[in-house]
């Protein structure tokens, strides 16, 4: 590999590891094979959502319009002077992911950028290009171009991304309804949470949750353990938040500290190694 490659991929690695150290605790459980293709990925889809959540003072319009411009043209000419745009084609093109998956992720970065309240339709919509997408992309790169078990578990990869995404807007409803005004679930009045609106969304969270255990068994050997130690660190922050009020979760950030996310990590290993997952 040349160093120009070698360091773009690197810059993902860094970016994965001082946005998310839940996903680089996981990242560091793959097999050495998988980890900078999920770096990579992840790379690219961190610095999608920043410029919508991020650089209010600039035209995020305009700033996201250049991002899919630059990234159609990084997967077509096989290279880019972005690292991570870089990285990011070389994973697309060696694993063969398809347009559409991205397409769906930067339309739905693209909603975020006026789109404040959501229907039934706009709200699945967005949780599979925000979300569901992103597992596709790198359950891609796990299934190394066996399409049939791809297939078979391009279902229950979704139902985890969903899971993941939203827990996320439960545990940021503070963030999101305050700071950029945006209420996600379709119905619901974050002026007035109830234990009812609560519940009734936790329930959806939980049928994902239990399809989406079903797939991390099937996933090949050198990607599980990983995928599986990201499931029990949003288990946990699941737990945690059903265990809280609606009125606590409305005005404060539920997180799990890393000290916890450490011992989940070797609770896990300890499950792999007994052949429990």
């Amino acid at each position: 590999m040349d160093l120009y490659t070698q360091t773009c991929l690197d810059c993902s690695k860094i970016i994965t590891n001082n946005y998310s150290t839940s996903f680089s605790l996981g990242i560091k459980a793959f097999d050495k094979k998988f980890r900078e293709p999920i770096y990579a990925i992840y790379g690219f889809v961190r610095f999608a959502d920043e410029i919508v959540d991020t650089f209010h003072d600039q035209d995020k319009e305009s700033l996201i319009a250049q991002f899919r411009k630059d990234t159609v043209e990084a997967i077509k000419r096989k290279i880019s002077l972005n690292p991570v745009l870089h990285a990011f084609q070389l994973v697309v093109n060696q694993y063969h992911i398809e347009f559409h998956l991205i397409d769906a992720f930067l339309k739905s970065m693209e909603m975020d950028l006026d789109k404040t309240r959501y229907t039934d339709d706009s709200y699945k919509e967005y949780i599979y290009g925000s979300a569901e997408v992103v597992g596709l992309m790198c359950l891609r790169v796990f299934c190394e171009g066996n399409h049939q078990l791809y297939d078979t578990l391009l279902p229950k990869a979704r139902s985890l991304g969903s899971a993941f995404q939203k827990i996320n807007f439960l545990r940021d409803i503070k963030s999101d309804f305050e700071e950029r005004g945006r209420t996600y679930f379709p119905g619901v009045d974050f002026t007035k949470f109830t234990e009812a609106d609560k519940q009734e969304i936790e329930k959806d969270i939980k049928v994902d949750f239990d399809d989406a255990l079903e797939g991390i068994k099937l996933l090949p050997q050198g990607s599980k353990l990983g995928v599986y130690i990201a499931y029990i660190y949003y288990l946990k922050l699941f737990e945690k938040i059903r265990a809280t009020s609606a009125q606590t979760i409305a005005n404060k950030r539920i997180r799990i500290p890393d000290t916890q996310k450490i011992f989940l990590m070797a609770q896990a290993l300890i499950k792999d190694k007994l052949n429990f997952v």
